[in-house]
């Protein structure tokens, strides 16, 4: 499944089909462009106790991460589509339980509360004096506002910044922001566990509104143009400075079903 360009491989392992002894084997093998399916990351679906379903969210380096907002509307959409839950669900993840609503392709989830808010300090990057943003949408990012996000070296600069000291041991995702003349706002972004520069990333578009709406005073709902091209819309509340209820809303489409073999990942 495809959100906005964030590709996942999702599992049904209601019943325990996949081995735990190689699941690590089997993400990083089956998550390979080009000599298997090729995805940003790897979900199972599980049963839940506390919701309608939990969820297993594993990047592509077979790393386990909190959560991912792209990743969540491919997986309601995959849970209403195979009648694990209806049109609005609730679902377990580390981060939290995240609730859905569907209208055809479209999902809307709610956040978990945005935590650890750091606008405007300073990193000191090779020789250079950085201004950045900080905050936990799920997972950490960094946001960086550019005056132009199509010459920023993306993969360069956001690993220097996700290695950073600052951020260890754990590390970061990294957002470059720049508004549009439409009144969107363009996002890149460098992915943990991906990484990578990816088509989109859900929990960095969250991150990237709430540093908009800080520095340039934006209003709910912000549009964020992904690299795919496809569009985000973020939706949050102020209250006493606190950014809450926070929602994130874009497609979710099915690119096909099928079964893996054995020799697409070994």
């Amino acid at each position: 499944m495809s959100g906005s360009g964030n590709d996942f491989i999702i599992i049904d392992n209601r019943d325990k089909i996949v081995d735990e002894t190689r699941l690590t084997q089997l993400i990083i093998g089956a998550c390979r462009r080009k000599m298997a399916v090729g995805a940003d990351g790897l979900i199972l679906i599980e049963y839940s106790d506390k919701a309608d379903f939990k969820w297993r969210f594993f990047n592509k380096d077979g790393s386990i991460a909190e959560m991912c907002g792209n990743g969540a509307r491919c997986t309601a959409r995959f849970a209403f589509l195979n009648q694990i839950a209806g049109n609005r669900m609730a679902f377990e993840t580390v981060a939290g339980i995240v609730s859905a609503a569907l209208n055809d392709d479209l999902v809307k989830i709610k956040m978990t509360d945005p935590l650890d808010f750091k606008p405007d300090y300073t990193i000191l990057l090779a020789d250079e004096t950085l201004v950045i943003s900080s905050i936990n949408t799920g997972v950490p990012h960094v946001v960086i506002p550019v005056d132009d996000i199509e010459t920023i070296d993306v993969v360069t600069q956001g690993r220097m910044i996700r290695y950073h000291q600052e951020f260890a041991p754990a590390g970061t995702n990294v957002n470059f922001i720049s508004l549009l003349e439409n009144g969107a706002a363009g996002i890149r972004t460098y992915e943990r566990g991906v990484e990578d520069e990816t088509l989109a990333c859900g929990t960095g578009s969250v991150a990237g509104a709430i540093v908009l709406a800080h520095t340039f005073q934006k209003s709910s709902p912000v549009k964020i143009m992904t690299r795919s091209g496809s569009e985000l819309r973020i939706y949050f509340e102020i209250l006493d400075g606190i950014y809450k209820n926070t929602y994130l809303e874009g497609d979710a489409r099915v690119i096909y079903q099928g079964e893996l073999w054995d020799e697409a990942w070994r």
